[in-house]
């Protein structure tokens, strides 16, 4: 029987305008992980965008976690966005030996205790199927062929080009599908399952402030009660042939997300508990 695993992008938005402070955490909650593991079987780390994972973090996150729950993790932005790397921290790009080895230590505690799901691994919507691009993604398919790689590809060109099926599938990553605003240069809406796990990452919808917003405000999207049928119907088809399925929304303004997670767990049929906000934030038909 296929396992799905309904979540969020990242659990901590402490502060900003699009803070879960008492929007889906009670105000005062010290103990955030706790608390969303009462409603959700699986997370995605996106701090480990920023840089590597400490392993005693990683083995925090297993202690704080039942049984079962799993953990999707983002791939350090180094491997994967070296130009935002070099702006942000000013150091050199390229990519060692010793960054892939500190990258995998910051996984081993949920890797070893079975609670690492899978490895995400986002390329900025400028990442094109040309010479370096294929040889990039096939160089980072490579060094994590390991793990349950999950690749999400932004550009049209993959999309348009039969190789990146290929390549995927012979590295056992799943391509990652998408619900985003929708751009000429956006990839397909419709991508095929290359793996056996398959990964949902649904954005939002805000096509307005996609590109001018910033990382809050572009994300302020609440799916409506239509749209959460519409793609809970295309989890069930990929469901049809995939072993595990992660679907996880990245709409994170203001607790948005966790609520539309729960709304995509009752479309599936899984168990769900209702948020205790959730009355304040009804979704339209």
């Amino acid at each position: 029987m296929t396992e799905i695993f309904v979540g969020t992008s990242g659990w901590s938005y402490p502060c900003g305008e699009g803070t879960w402070q008492g929007h889906f955490y009670p105000r005062g909650t010290r103990h955030e992980l706790e608390y969303y593991t009462r409603f959700f079987t699986a997370v995605e780390v996106n701090g480990s965008f920023y840089r590597p994972p400490p392993a005693a973090y990683a083995m925090r996150w297993a202690e704080q976690t039942p049984l079962g729950f799993l953990f999707t993790v983002k791939l350090w932005q180094k491997f994967t966005h070296p130009a935002m790397y070099r702006q942000a921290t000013g150091g050199d790009g390229a990519i060692s030996a010793a960054d892939v080895d500190v990258f995998r230590r910051g996984l081993e505690p949920l890797a070893t205790c079975g609670k690492l799901g899978a490895l995400l691994a986002q390329f900025p919507p400028s990442f094109r199927a040309d010479a370096f691009g294929k040889d990039t993604l096939s160089a980072v398919c490579d060094t994590f062929r390991e793990y349950h790689l999950a690749v999400e590809l932004r550009h049209r060109s993959w999309s348009d080009d039969p190789a990146t099926a290929r390549l995927l599938r012979d590295s056992g990553a799943a391509w990652v599908m998408l619900d985003e605003p929708k751009f000429a240069t956006s990839v397909a809406a419709d991508l095929p399952l290359t793996a056996p796990h398959a990964y949902f990452r649904l954005h939002g919808r805000n096509a307005a402030d996609w590109w001018r917003g910033d990382n809050e405000t572009r994300y302020k999207y609440l799916y409506t009660a239509s749209e959460i049928e519409e793609l809970a119907g295309g989890v069930r088809a990929v469901s049809a042939q995939a072993e595990r399925v992660f679907v996880m929304f990245n709409n994170h303004w203001q607790g948005w997300a966790p609520r539309n997670a729960v709304e995509m767990q009752r479309q599936l049929g899984l168990p769900f508990t209702e948020l205790p906000l959730a009355g304040q934030f009804k979704l339209e038909e």
